[in-house]
Formats: structure tokens, sequence, C-alpha cells
């Protein structure tokens, strides 16, 4: 018996170190959430937003609420972010690359549309290259460009990532949520940014929800995403979010 219970013991201790370690791997914004009840948030969300959640999709609302909760932002700005992260992941909460293949994505290549986004006017591939990546798509290479001059501006990433060098670093996920909620919240996709159109504390209607979209892509989807939004606002309310 003393033997069984050594050998327990020991096994024990081992899994803790090993938990331990894995807990120094992790930045302490991941870990420590401003929502003193994730249960009643992650309860109030599903049957509404998703039928089920996923670990995956758990996982990436902690991010970016802890993300948020780091940044300091309010309740109707945190909602606004995770809406737009459910809508541009297509429900999945993790960063992902522009779904469509070469042919799709060489739209971004040649014409007015790759001028816009500061990709060449040659056929290189640049449209595939610099296609819409992370938890809100950034497409062109001017948008690369700016999210690694403001991310190291920050103090997110050192003068040795250049995301436009490496543009698949856009889908690690503390780049992504960085992007994420430094972009909306100063303006880097359309030169709106959340300060200008809800409001810093407190909670925001759908019809503000709905005006807001103009800062990552005009009015496209703006109905819909106010719709989770006011979700999202729900449940960050119910959890407790400050």
């Amino acid at each position: 018996m003393t033997d069984t219970l050594t050998t327990l013991r020991a096994q024990l201790l081992a899994s803790v170190a090993v938990i331990d370690e894995a807990l120094k791997a992790v930045p302490p914004e991941a870990v420590q959430l401003d929502l003193p009840k994730p249960a009643a948030f992650f309860d109030r969300l599903r049957g509404r937003l998703w039928p089920r959640m996923s670990v995956s999709q758990v996982q990436g609302c902690e991010r970016i609420l802890a993300a948020c909760g780091h940044a300091g932002f309010g309740l109707a700005w945190t909602a606004y972010v995770l809406a737009t992260a459910y809508h541009e992941s297509g429900y999945r909460m993790q960063p992902i690359k522009e779904l469509g293949g070469d042919a799709y994505l060489s739209k971004y290549d040649t014409g007015r549309l790759a001028e816009r986004l500061g990709n060449t006017p040659e056929a290189d591939g640049d449209g595939v290259l610099y296609a819409g990546r992370g938890d809100v798509m950034i497409t062109g290479l001017d948008n690369y460009v700016r999210a690694t001059v403001e991310l190291r501006r920050l103090g997110i990433i050192g003068e040795d990532v250049d995301l436009a060098k490496t543009p698949e670093r856009v889908l690690e996920p503390a780049i992504s949520a960085a992007i994420l909620i430094y972009g909306m919240r100063d303006g880097w996709f359309t030169g709106r940014g959340l300060d200008d159109l809800l409001p810093r504390t407190g909670s925001a209607t759908v019809g503000q929800f709905t005006k807001a979209r103009p800062i990552v892509n005009s009015m496209d989807k703006a109905a819909p995403i106010a719709g989770y939004a006011i979700d999202f606002q729900a449940a960050l309310f119910a959890g407790g979010w400050a």
C-alpha cells in the first residue's frame, strides 16, 4: 500500500510540474480574466450564438476577453470586439486565413483593388501572400505594414518581427488579438475607431452597434453583427464584466 501511495504521489508531483511549466509559457493576461463569473458568461452564450461550444471556441473567447481586459475595454467595446471576431472567424473565435483558393484571392493581385490595398500592380502573387488573416481580416500589403508599425509602437512585437515579410504570423493568437482590439480601438482599418461610435463605459443599444460597423468594413453585415454584440453584451453583464 505504501509503495502504491508513493508512486501516486510522484505521479501527481510530476503532473503539477508539467502544469507549472505550461503556465510559465503563457502571458499573464492570457490567464487573467476581468470576469468574476465566467460560467454565467458562457451559459448565457450557449443556445444563442452556439448550440454548444467547443474547447477551441471557449479558449478563443477567453483569449480575446483577456486582451480586452488588459487594454481596459468597457462593456460595449468588449461586446463589439467579440461580435466582430465571431463574424470574421465564421464563429470559430480563432484566427483564420480568408477562405478561397488562389484563383479567388487573385482578385487582390492586380487592378484598382490591389492598388488600394498597397499590393504591386503586377500579377506576382501579392493577392495570395497578403490575403485576409486573423480574428479580423487584414488584407493587402499596406495593412500588414500598418499592423507591424503599430504593434511595434505598442511594444507588442519587437523590431525582429515584420508582418509584411512573414504575413502568416498574423495567425498567431496573441498577435491576432492585438490587431483586433487595438486596430478597432485606434481606427487602423477605416479611420473610424471604437471611441467614435460606441460608449467607452456602460452598454450600447442595437442601433449604436449597427452604426459601429464602419470601424471594420463599411456597413457590410452591420445588422447581424449588432445582434451578436447584443448577445455578447448580455453575457458579459451576466458574467460581471466591469
